[in-house]
């Protein structure tokens, strides 16, 4: 079973595609929990552009803005509910406790967090952890799979030939 892969995206717009087919994967994988997405990488890597091709590609056509002053952007989506989560700004881990953060976590969620490391013992685990690294005008993409849905949601991406 895959347990890591690597792409190359040549520009936002690249980025965007992939993301199409990252949420492709997703909703091809049978699961019997919500999914669990950790973003990693430094400012301005594309974690928040990554973000809002997962949710437009569920059919949102309205404005997906980084939560960074919010904490989380819910969307209610018919094929699942996304819960966009940016911890950048997260002065104390304890404040998601407050904030009734495991309540977000459920069979029919997605949650893509941002800046994860700043909720480290609160969080749950992720199933994958995607890295963007700057290439230029584009972005090296690290995804590792942390649990079995994670691997099967690598298994389920179109382009993923090796691991």
């Amino acid at each position: 079973m895959c347990a890591q892969a690597q792409f190359h995206t040549a520009d936002e717009t690249a980025l965007l595609a992939w993301g199409g087919k990252l949420m492709h994967a997703i909703l091809a994988t049978p699961k019997q929990q919500g999914t669990v997405i950790y973003l990693e990488g430094d400012l301005g890597a594309g974690k928040t552009t990554l973000s809002r091709s997962l949710i437009q590609s569920l059919g949102f056509t309205g404005n997906v803005k980084s939560p960074t002053y919010t904490l989380v952007e819910e969307y209610h989506l018919p094929a699942m509910q996304v819960y966009h989560f940016d911890l950048y700004r997260l002065a104390d881990p304890e404040e998601l406790e407050f904030m009734g953060i495991r309540d977000y976590f459920n069979e029919n969620s997605l949650c893509l967090i941002e800046w994860p490391s700043q909720g480290e013992g609160f969080l749950p685990a992720a199933d994958l952890i995607v890295l963007l690294d700057y290439a230029e005008q584009g972005r090296n993409i690290s995804v590792k799979a942390q649990s079995a849905l994670g691997r099967n949601i690598l298994q389920n991406f179109d382009g993923v030939s090796q691991c």
